[in-house]
C-alpha cells in the first residue's frame, strides 16, 4: 500500500481534497504545483513554470493546465475542473476520480463507465520539461482522448488578463505544436509519443478564480488561453507520452526518457522518505551556480535560508557533494561582500548582519557530519575570514563591542534577522541592539573556529584572538540577556530589554558552544517548553506575551502583523532538539522521537509529502503560509538524523 495514497472519497468532496497539493520540481528552478484534485486554487499554481533568466529568472507559467477528455460512442466526458465567477466548477471532472497515489510519481486513476484511465506526471531532472503518462487501463469500446492546454505565459505572481496582443499562431512540431504568447517569452513545445490530429479552436476561457488567493485578500481571477485541442485514438493497455518543454524533443525518446527518469525516485514510503524527496526539490542547478529554493510557490535564493536550511537538505540525507557545491557558491558570494562590498544577483540578502554567523554554523555541521580534517581542508581559511572580518569590524551592520566582544546591529528601519516582517515601510518588530540569536551563533562561531584551529600552527596567533574574544564574551552574555525569570531577552537595545517570550532563545541554548551553563540552559529550556512547544515546532511569541497573534489568516496586513508573532516554525524544532540532548542526555531521545511524530501527520495535509512554511499557535496548528519550505524540512530532517543516530547508539549490538 502507498504511503501517500488517497480514495474517491477524499477527492471527490472539494471541501476536503483542494486543500490538498501536489509539488513537483526539477532542481534547476521549473516545477509542476497544483491541487490533487487538479483544480489550480492559486496563481502560483500550474503545469509547467519555468524561470526565464532573460526576465530575472522568475518562475512564468506557461501552460496552467491541460484538460483531459475521454470520448466514447461520440459522448465527451472532460477531467478537467476550473473554479469559475461565483465559485462556480466546471467542469467537474474530479467525480470521475477514483484514487490518487504519490509513491513514486503522481498518479491519478479516472473511470468512466467501463473506462478506467491512469495520468503520471513526471519532471525531467534538471531541463525544463515535464511528461504526463497516460494509460488505459480498461476499456470495452474504441476511445478517443481530447486535450486542451490552458496557457497563460506570465509571472507566476502575476495574473493573465484576455487581450489582443497576443500572439496566436501555432506552428507544427515533431508529433504536437509549438505556441508564444508574447515576445521575449520562450516557445512551449506540446508533443506526444504518437502523432495526434491539432484542432484550432481559439478561445479565452474568462473570470477562472483562484480560492487561496481569494482568502488572502490579493487579486484572484484570471483570463486563459486556449488555442485549440490534440485528439489521439488510444487502445486497451496502451500508454501515450506527453511532453510540454522549451525545446523541441524526438517523440521517439519520451517512453526511455519516463523510464530512465522514474528509476532515480526515492519512492515515497515512509516520513524519511517524503521529506528526503522533498529536500532535493529544493536544490537549483544553473549556470551560475548551484543554490537553494527557499520555499515553493513563492521561494527565491535567500542567503539566510541558504544557510540554515544546508545541511538538513544535504548532510542529513547523505548528499555531501551537494552541501560542498551549494555552500562553494554561496561562500564566493559572501567573500565578493566581505571584500569588496559586491551583492549578489542571485543570491539574495548576502549583505544582511547575521549570514556569516549562520555560515559558521553551517560549516560547524559539516564538521560534525564528515570530520574536523575534512572540514580543515575545505572550509578552515574562509572560517577565519569570517571571523577576523566581524572582529575587524568590517561589516557595514555589525559591530563588536571593544570591552564585552557582544555584537550589535541596527535593525530599527530595515528588518536584520529572520523574524523580517514589514508593514508601511518599517518592521513589524524592530530587533535592533544586541540580539539574542546573533550573540549565541557568534559565540558559537568563535570557539568553533578556534577548536579547528587547533591542529593548525600557522593559526596560532589568530586562534588564541578568538579563543581570547569568545571567553571575554561569555560572561557579558549572561549578564546582557539572562533575566531574573530564567529565560533571555530576545534583544537588547541600551537600557531597553525586550521581555517577550521568543524562540530566539532556543538557538542560544541549542548550539554546541553556548555561553550558558547546563543549570542556565535548563531553565532556558523549560520556559521555550512551557510556552513555545507545540507538536509543530516553537511558536514565534508567547500566547502570554502582548500582541500574539496565532492564526496567519486574513488580509496582507494581518497576515504580515502575525507572521512573527504566534505561528509556530517547524525548522526551530532542530535546535530544540539539540538543546533537550544536550540537558538531557540520551534519556531525551524518546521525548524528541515522539516530538518529530507530530509532523508525520503533515505528510497528507497541506502539500503532500512536504512541510508549509508555519503553522497556526493554537490548535488545530493549521499549515499557512508557503506550502513547501525548506527551512522547515530540513530541520526536521536534521533532528530526525540526530535521533536516529542516538537511538542506534542506544540500541546494544545484537
Amino acid at each position: 500500500m502507498s504511503y501517500l495514497k488517497f480514495d474517491k472519497n477524499l477527492l471527490i468532496n472539494l471541501e476536503q481534497s483542494l486543500p490538498k497539493e501536489m509539488l513537483r520540481t526539477n532542481q534547476a528552478g521549473a516545477y509542476h504545483c497544483t491541487t490533487l484534485a487538479g483544480c489550480n486554487t492559486r496563481k502560483q499554481h500550474g503545469l509547467f513554470v519555468v524561470p526565464i533568466p532573460e526576465m530575472g529568472n522568475k518562475p512564468h507559467v506557461l501552460l496552467s493546465s491541460l484538460d483531459e477528455t475521454v470520448i466514447q460512442h461520440g459522448a465527451p466526458f472532460n477531467l478537467g475542473l476550473h473554479r469559475y465567477q461565483g465559485g462556480v466548477y466546471n467542469p467537474n471532472g474530479h467525480k470521475y476520480i477514483r484514487e490518487f497515489d504519490c509513491e513514486s510519481v503522481p498518479r491519478t486513476t479516472f473511470r468512466v463507465g467501463g473506462v478506467i484511465l491512469t495520468k503520471e506526471k513526471i519532471f525531467i531532472s534538471h531541463e525544463n520539461r515535464i511528461l504526463i503518462r497516460y494509460t488505459l487501463v480498461e476499456a470495452h469500446s474504441a476511445t478517443t482522448l481530447q486535450f486542451r492546454p490552458f496557457l497563460a505565459f506570465r509571472e507566476s505572481n502575476s495574473l493573465c488578463v484576455a487581450n489582443d496582443a497576443l500572439n496566436s499562431e501555432i506552428l507544427p512540431a515533431d508529433n504536437g505544436v509549438a505556441t508564444c504568447m508574447y515576445e521575449g517569452f520562450p516557445t512551449l513545445y506540446m508533443q506526444f509519443s504518437r502523432k495526434p490530429q491539432w484542432v484550432d479552436d481559439p478561445h479565452w476561457y474568462k473570470n477562472i478564480e483562484y480560492v487561496k488567493d481569494l482568502e488572502r485578500g490579493v487579486p484572484y481571477t484570471e483570463d486563459l488561453w486556449v488555442p485549440g485541442y490534440f485528439e489521439i485514438p488510444i487502445k486497451k493497455g496502451e500508454s501515450i507520452i506527453f511532453s510540454a518543454g522549451v525545446s523541441e524533443v524526438s517523440p521517439r525518446s519520451l517512453a526511455k526518457m519516463y523510464e530512465k527518469e522514474i528509476a532515480s525516485r526515492t519512492p515515497r514510503t515512509s516520513f524519511y522518505n517524503c521529506l528526503k524527496n522533498a529536500a532535493k526539490q529544493f536544490y537549483l542547478t544553473a549556470k551560475d551556480g548551484h543554490f537553494v529554493i527557499s520555499g515553493y510557490p513563492w521561494g527565491v535564493v535567500l542567503a539566510r535560508n541558504t544557510m540554515m536550511a544546508l545541511p538538513g537538505l544535504t548532510l542529513a540525507i547523505d548528499h555531501r557533494k551537494d552541501f560542498e557545491e551549494i555552500m562553494a557558491t554561496a561562500a564566493d558570494a559572501l567573500r565578493r561582500f566581505m571584500e569588496k562590498g559586491e551583492l549578489s544577483d542571485r543570491i539574495h540578502g548576502i549583505d544582511l548582519p547575521d549570514i556569516p554567523l549562520w555560515t559558521a554554523w553551517a560549516i560547524q555541521q559539516y564538521a560534525k557530519s564528515e570530520g574536523d580534517d575534512a572540514t580543515r581542508k575545505l572550509y578552515m581559511d574562509f572560517l577565519a575570514e569570517i571571523a577576523d572580518y566581524i572582529l575587524d569590524n568590517r561589516h557595514p551592520n555589525l559591530r563588536v563591542d571593544a570591552n564585552t566582544h557582544l555584537l550589535s546591529t541596527i535593525g530599527t528601519s530595515t528588518p536584520v534577522s529572520w523574524m523580517n516582517s514589514m508593514l508601511n515601510g518599517v518592521p513589524v518588530i524592530p530587533r535592533t541592539g544586541y540580539l539574542v540569536e546573533f550573540n549565541a551563533l557568534w559565540y558559537n562561531a568563535l570557539m568553533f573556529t578556534a577548536s579547528l584551529a587547533e591542529a593548525d600552527p600557522a593559526m596560532a596567533d589568530r586562534r588564541i584572538r578568538w579563543a581570547e574574544a569568545a571567553e571575554a564574551m561569555k560572561k557579558p552574555f549572561v549578564d546582557t540577556f539572562l533575566n531574573d525569570y530564567g529565560y533571555l531577552y530576545d534583544y537588547v537595545n541600551g537600557s531597553y530589554a525586550d521581555p517577550q517570550v521568543r524562540p530566539n532563545m532556543a538557538v542560544a541554548i541549542g548550539l554546541d558552544y553556548s555561553p550558558l551553563d547546563r543549570r542556565q540552559r535548563k531553565g532556558v529550556l523549560d520556559i521555550v517548553t512551557r510556552e513555545l512547544l507545540t507538536p509543530k515546532g516553537l511558536r514565534t511569541l508567547s500566547p502570554k506575551s502582548y500582541g500574539y497573534r496565532p492564526n496567519y489568516q486574513g488580509s496582507p496586513v494581518d497576515r504580515e502583523l502575525a507572521l512573527h508573532q504566534g505561528p509556530a516554525r517547524p525548522w526551530l524544532i532542530g535546535f530544540y532538539a539539540d538543546a533537550y540532548i544536550k540537558v538531557f542526555g540520551l534519556s531525551g531521545v524518546s521525548y524528541i522521537d515522539r516530538m518529530l511524530i507530530g509532523f508525520e501527520d503533515e505528510m497528507t495535509e497541506g502539500c503532500i509529502g512536504s512541510l508549509s512554511q508555519l503553522y497556526d499557535g493554537n490548535p488545530p496548528y493549521t499549515g499557512r503560509g508557503a506550502i513547501s519550505h525548506a527551512t522547515n524540512v530540513a530541520e526536521v530532517l536534521r533532528a530526525t538524523r540526530t535521533i536516529k543516530r542516538l537511538n542506534a547508539a542506544l540500541t546494544p549490538n545484537t
